[in-house]
């Protein structure tokens, strides 16, 4: 099975557009060791022929320009594409609006879960994609699903979903209500757990957000062939110390690197062959690779994901 991390930053990406930070900075001049990166996006094949994507970032087309395999092959009809399915982890902007892009009439499978596919049922601007055309399919939690194409053809990867902590999209709180708790654990974030069939051993698990790690979730991970995990934030409070915005990763959403309850720390006692993390904010300073801690992160043994990364399981 090959894995491609097609868009390994967070939401806005690196740099992002109106971030005047010292990160993006230093991104904007082509500094040693600060690689621009786009929005979270993750491509995986059994094959390299057909590819299923987990979410649609708003810089798809730019992802797709970028990546031969996700292309028209020279030999293909004039219209057409190698993406067979795309699965969403979430109804966030930086996880659906990239779907307004794949509107040319393609073929292709969408699944969600039911919250996620309720939010883009209720706003009609996702009918550019016909369900007649771009058919919509409920993940079922806690169950391995075969991925079909728009026309029911096995892909050849199934994927298992289940509930993260986390917390609905920012568009859906309710702003009149600044004490209200809008975290969930049901179902408007997952993680999937991506294998090849008959291939269980050698599955990955692609968790983009999330806000703790608890023991469900590590007793799910153990043992795992590859984690691809929330690198949001190095610390809780970082977009705050940076001053750009007044969230704590816990607010968002998002579980921190370090600190005690921090993803290093927490899954530290946890096997797992190779973990990496993705959805990295343009604050986070393991994105310079010169910076202490991107080096506290790598000793602990994670990579830091780039653009273009890929992974063979």
């Amino acid at each position: 099975m090959r894995l491609k991390i097609i868009g390994s930053a967070a939401g806005g990406g690196f740099p992002q557009w109106n971030c005047n930070h010292s990160l993006s900075r230093a991104a904007r001049a082509g500094n040693p060791g600060v690689t621009p990166r786009t929005q979270s996006s993750l491509a995986a094949s059994p094959d390299g022929q057909g590819w299923v994507l987990f979410n649609a970032s708003p810089d798809i087309r730019q992802q797709i320009a970028a990546t031969p395999e996700l292309q028209p092959q020279a030999d293909a009809p004039l219209r057409s594409t190698p993406i067979r399915a795309v699965v969403l982890t979430n109804g966030d902007v930086d996880h659906v609006a990239g779907l307004l892009s794949l509107r040319e009439r393609e073929p292709f499978a969408l699944y969600g879960t039911s919250e996620v596919l309720d939010v883009i049922a209720g706003n009609s601007i996702f009918n550019v994609l016909d369900p007649a055309i771009v058919p919509r399919r409920i993940l079922p939690l806690n169950e391995a699903v075969s991925l079909r194409d728009a026309d029911g053809e096995d892909t050849g990867l199934a994927v298992e979903s289940f509930a993260v902590p986390g917390k609905i999209a920012l568009y859906l709180e309710d702003s009149s209500d600044p004490n209200a708790d809008f975290g969930s654990d049901s179902g408007d974030t997952i993680g999937v757990k991506i294998s090849q069939r008959d291939r269980d051993e050698s599955a990955a698990f692609y968790i983009p957000g999330c806000a703790r790690v608890d023991a469900a979730l590590k007793q799910r991970l153990a043992d795992a062939a590859c984690l691809l995990f929330d690198g949001t934030l190095y610390t809780d409070d970082e977009m705050i110390a940076a001053g750009v915005g007044p969230k704590t990763g816990q607010r968002m959403g998002h579980i921190s690197m370090s600190g005690d309850s921090g993803a290093v720390a927490s899954l530290a006692d946890v096997a797992i062959g190779r973990r990496v993390f993705v959805h990295i904010n343009n604050t986070n300073p393991v994105l310079d690779e010169n910076s202490p801690e991107h080096a506290r992160v790598r000793a602990a043994g994670w990579e830091i994901a780039h653009d273009g990364m890929e992974l063979n399981l």
